[in-house]
């Protein structure tokens, strides 16, 4: 049964998943400042500032109808970044999945960890049936990433942005229960590797709307 209003501890060998304090806005808005982050998460449009981030993430443990984790070394308790399952629709038992790893997180296998322990929480604790997601097609890093979890291209919204002067694609991916189910059996393999790394959905952090 879907119960977003249970924000779990997701524990794997590389990362740890927690609720939201709004203490975790500050480390958040460090990651959002990198050039990378910005390249492949944001609207030119957006706008962020510590005062926005501060109370948004406070509330994030109280969200009734989605999940949204910080991502953090188990070693430090240092914040990496956030992986969010969101725009639920429980007729159709299926979310949007979005992740967002700041510089310190990368190249250690972390963001694959990371949406590994999430989607699987979604299609194994909360019932979900279809986790899709949108990815800008010149971020390669990501989607290596989704491809590793199972997820598939399913379209291609072709060049539906413009970021720095270039025309780029929205590749939209889905995973389906029964796949997730199929590729996590007792005979399937490691799913990641030292040299993941998560690359960032196309939707901002921080905002209302997301």
């Amino acid at each position: 049964m879907t119960d977003f209003a249970v924000k779990p501890v997701l524990t794997g060998d590389r990362t740890v998943l927690r609720p939201f304090t709004a203490a975790d806005a500050d480390g958040i808005w460090e990651i959002v400042q990198d050039p990378e982050v910005v390249r492949f998460t944001f609207e030119p449009s957006t706008e962020l500032t510590p005062e926005r981030l501060r109370p948004w993430y406070g509330s994030r443990a109280d969200a009734p109808d989605r999940l949204d984790l910080a991502v953090t070394d188990p070693a430090t308790g240092e914040l990496l970044g956030e992986v969010v399952l969101y725009e639920w629709d429980p007729a159709a038992r299926s979310c949007t999945f979005r992740t967002l790893i700041g510089p310190r997180g990368r190249g250690r296998g972390i963001g694959t960890e990371a949406t590994r322990l999430i989607v699987g929480h979604g299609f194994e604790q909360l019932g979900l049936h279809r986790i899709e997601l949108e990815v800008y097609g010149n971020n390669h890093r990501a989607l290596r990433v989704y491809e590793k979890a199972g997820f598939v291209v399913e379209g291609v919204r072709r060049e539906a942005s413009l970021r720095d002067g270039e025309w780029v694609d929205a590749i939209l991916m889905g995973l389906l229960d029964r796949e997730w189910a199929a590729l996590n059996g007792p005979d399937s393999g490691p799913g990641s590797g030292p040299d993941d790394e998560s690359g960032n959905g196309l939707n901002a952090p921080g905002s209302p709307a997301r």
